[in-house]
């Protein structure tokens, strides 16, 4: 399976966020609309993500939920029917919840970095520092841990689990 290290924070204000991230990005950001149905599951997470496009994505990973960065292991299908998929998911598994948000997607180097506006849960960054198949997670903990630094992110604002862990323990 694919790896990365992942890391999510709380921001009070993502437009100051995003024009932080701006001053060291790799390039102009991607604005993304994604609305993820997270299914059940006894080992990892399962969630289909669609896209104002129509096309979806069925992704499964396993990571701890615990605050600062983690290793995350990941698989990705692509579908051309998300709606008949979740359907037919949502019949067999039953869904958890569902989460919507506007993301704006730079990079730095090897590392994607998402300032997320989840509707109802409010604004977040998130960054997902791509490992090699053999490197060791240090290697991406540390470059997470300097993003950060850069951005004035401090340990009070990391957050465990996932957006729809924070949406069933909101009064959203």
């Amino acid at each position: 399976m694919a790896r990365n290290v992942e890391i999510k924070a709380r921001v009070e204000d993502a437009n100051v966020l995003e024009d932080q991230v701006a001053m060291f990005a790799d390039g102009d950001p991607t604005e993304i609309y994604q609305d993820d149905t997270f299914f059940k599951c006894d080992l990892g997470r399962l969630k289909l993500r669609t896209f104002p496009s129509g096309e979806g994505e069925l992704i499964y990973y396993q990571r701890a939920d615990e605050s600062g960065p983690k290793e995350s292991f990941y698989r990705i299908s692509k579908t051309q029917e998300p709606d008949e998929l979740r359907e037919v998911l949502s019949l067999a598994y039953g869904t958890v919840g569902r989460v919507q948000k506007k993301r704006m997607l730079y990079f730095l180097g090897r590392t994607r970095i998402h300032v997320d506006r989840v509707q109802t849960l409010g604004s977040f960054l998130e960054l997902e520092v791509v490992l090699d198949e053999d490197e060791s997670a240090e290697n991406g903990i540390e470059e997470a841990r300097s993003i950060l630094s850069k951005l004035d992110v401090n340990e009070d604002q990391l957050i465990e689990g996932a957006y729809v862990d924070l949406l069933q323990t909101s009064d959203a």
